[in-house]
C-alpha cells in the first residue's frame, strides 16, 4: 500500500481532531514520554507534570478520542499507551500532501524554466 492510498482512509475530520489535540504542549509530552517508556497509568504519567491527576485524565481523555492513545485496564489501574496504527495514518496523511506539494513545486520550477 502506498502512501496515497493509506492517507485517502483517513477522515479530515479524524485528522483534524488529532492534531488539535497534538495542538497541547502538556499533551505532547504525555506522548513523548508513552512512545520512550511505554505504557503508563495516570499517577506514571502525572508524576513529572505539575499537574493533578484529574487534569492528566483530562488530557487523556482528549488523547483518547483523538486515537493518539488508548487504554486497557491491568487490575484496579488502566495503563495508556501509544496508538501506533493511527499515528502511522497521520504520517501517511502528511506525506500525502507533502507529495502534493512536491509535485507542485516541480511543475511550477518546470515552468519558471521554460
Amino acid at each position: 500500500m502506498n502512501h496515497a492510498t493509506s492517507a485517502r482512509t483517513v477522515r479530515p475530520a479524524t485528522v483534524a481532531l488529532a492534531f488539535a489535540a497534538l495542538g497541547d504542549p502538556r499533551r505532547l509530552r504525555m506522548l513523548q514520554r508513552l512512545s520512550r517508556e511505554g505504557p503508563q497509568n495516570i499517577t506514571s504519567l502525572a508524576a513529572r507534570v505539575d499537574i493533578s491527576h484529574q487534569a492528566v485524565s483530562k488530557h487523556l481523555r482528549v488523547l483518547e478520542k483523538a486515537r493518539l492513545v488508548s487504554s486497557m485496564r491491568a487490575g484496579r489501574d488502566r495503563m495508556w499507551s501509544l496508538e501506533c496504527n493511527h499515528l502511522a495514518d497521520l504520517h501517511a496523511f502528511l506525506n500525502d500532501i507533502s507529495g502534493q506539494w512536491d509535485l507542485a513545486l516541480a511543475s511550477l520550477r518546470k515552468m519558471v524554466e521554460s
